[in-house]
């Protein structure tokens, strides 16, 4: 038995996961985070961060807010494949999201 380790970056884990969703035809990539969604800057260290529910690709480009990696977020955008960015740590969030409920934030 040959065992191999391999270590992937997190920015490699996000492409491979973009790409995966793109041959599978997904219809939307979930991008889970320890914040509700996206923020006008980083709620955790920033009172004044507003919850942006919705956006579309270019909105997050032009107005610098970070979604995910730029290599996977860059895939995402040219196969206008959305982004469901959420938090990880609320209790029921993917089953409510495969559900279709509106959970964090919509990029498309």
């Amino acid at each position: 038995t040959l065992a191999v380790r391999v270590e992937l970056t997190h920015r490699e884990v996000l492409e491979n996961a973009v790409l995966r969703a793109l041959e599978v035809e997904a219809d939307v990539i979930l991008k889970a985070t320890n914040v509700d969604g996206v923020y006008t800057a980083d709620p955790r260290t920033d009172k004044t961060a507003t919850f942006i529910p919705e956006l579309t690709f270019q909105e997050a480009i032009v107005k610098g807010y970070a979604v995910m990696d730029a290599n996977a977020f860059g895939l995402c955008k040219a196969n206008q494949l959305p982004i469901q960015v959420f938090n990880i740590n609320e209790p029921g969030a993917i089953a409510r999201i495969l559900r279709g409920e509106r959970v964090g934030t919509l990029v498309r």
